[in-house]
């Protein structure tokens, strides 16, 4: 101790000189600024990690562009660039993990990510990572919340007015799909698709049922559906691809058709992941994580990401990943970057041209889950 003691003497005895001398050391005050967000691009990708803020990257060059601070009781966002905001419903306690609860949806500028209202809503969000938990309707007014208490509802808010409209009683039916003419549809477990619609003001207007086109004790339709330029994409357990429309009072759902032909069916190749369905517009091709697990595999990250041509049905390519992706996304336009997180905690990229990883970002958030487009 007295050696230690002893080297730390000169330096004291330095530091006495100094002071002793007056002599001031100039130090520049460091001065706090603001950062503007650019104009975001189709190759932005939103990385929801699991205590809540969304961290976003340019898949394009790997660069994070801003952070936005979401409540940990956050399903998902939905965009309006026409009027330069984000939506998110929002969960609040007074003591982080319990206390008194407050749910609102609460508006970000899109230019800075700083909250700029806040709308009260009825204190019933489903608190769970899914993409379609929220919906910006075709109006650009009217956002749409999932709530489930478990009773299901849906909660619908005017964003232009800033105020709660009303609630719909929803049993038994779940998601918002955005349709035409202010419309949602939601998947039932009764195996068909319930359709509403809205008037001017958010109220219910319409409200009618499809037929019957699953059974949900054989095989059920995930709750992740994916949109495409006709309508919507959804998916069964077992990998059956069903596409649904809406024209007028008109729901119509294809015939099913298998991502998996009978020696792969048997080899127990099934969909699986959080996030596992991508589908880029231009080139109608569509993405699906794939793992061998079969039955009740549902929830297995995949092991390959298998594209096919939306419109033949016909898979034309299979591309093994190294670390087993949970969630994908695909970025609209050129370039179309596949962007994959996974057991790894990383945001992997790919090109679709080539299929060839282009990078690997590390540092994207403690347990990134669901990711969504910015634009």
């Amino acid at each position: 101790m007295r050696a230690s003691g002893f080297r730390f003497r000169p330096l004291l005895a330095a530091l006495a000189a100094l002071f002793s001398c007056n002599i001031t050391l100039a130090i520049e005050p460091e001065s706090v600024g603001r950062e503007t967000l650019a104009t975001p691009t189709p190759t932005w990708v939103v990385v929801h990690g699991a205590t809540g803020p969304g961290y976003i990257f340019d898949a394009d060059d790997g660069e994070m562009q801003g952070m936005l601070s979401l409540s940990g009781y956050t399903p998902a966002i939905a965009t309006n660039l026409q009027r330069g905001e984000i939506y998110a419903a929002e969960s609040f306690y007074s003591r982080a993990s319990r206390g008194d609860r407050a749910d609102v949806l609460t508006i970000y500028d899109v230019e800075n990510l700083n909250p700029v209202a806040e709308v009260e809503i009825p204190q019933k969000i489903a608190a769970l990572p899914f993409a379609h938990y929220i919906a910006l309707l075709d109006d650009d007014r009217h956002v749409a919340i999932y709530n489930l208490t478990p009773a299901a509802s849906v909660s619908i808010v005017d964003v232009v007015d800033r105020e709660f409209v009303t609630e719909l009683s929803t049993p038994g039916c779940a998601l918002m799909l955005a349709v035409s003419e202010r419309g949602f549809l939601q998947i039932c477990g009764d195996g068909t698709l319930q359709l509403i619609r809205l008037n001017r003001n958010g109220d219910e207007a319409q409200r009618i049922r499809s037929d019957k086109f699953f059974e949900i004790t054989e095989d059920p339709v995930f709750d992740k559906a994916i949109a495409t330029p006709a309508g919507w994409l959804l998916m069964s357990y077992a990998g059956e691809v069903f596409e649904v429309s809406v024209d007028g009072d008109n729901i119509s759902i294809s015939e099913g058709w298998s991502m998996a032909n009978a020696e792969e069916q048997a080899a127990g190749w099934v969909p699986g992941g959080g996030q596992f369905l991508a589908y880029h517009n231009d080139t109608d091709l569509l993405f699906v994580l794939a793992n061998p697990g079969g039955e009740f595999a549902h929830d297995n990250p995949g092991t390959e990401v298998w594209i096919f041509q939306r419109s033949s049905q016909r898979r034309i390519g299979r591309l093994p990943i190294e670390h087993m992706g949970t969630n994908i996304l695909v970025s609209q336009g050129s370039p179309a970057l596949l962007s994959i997180t996974g057991v790894d905690s990383q945001l992997h990229v790919y090109d679709v041209g080539t299929l060839k990883l282009v990078r690997s970002i590390a540092e994207i958030g403690p347990a990134p889950g669901l990711l969504q487009p910015l634009q």
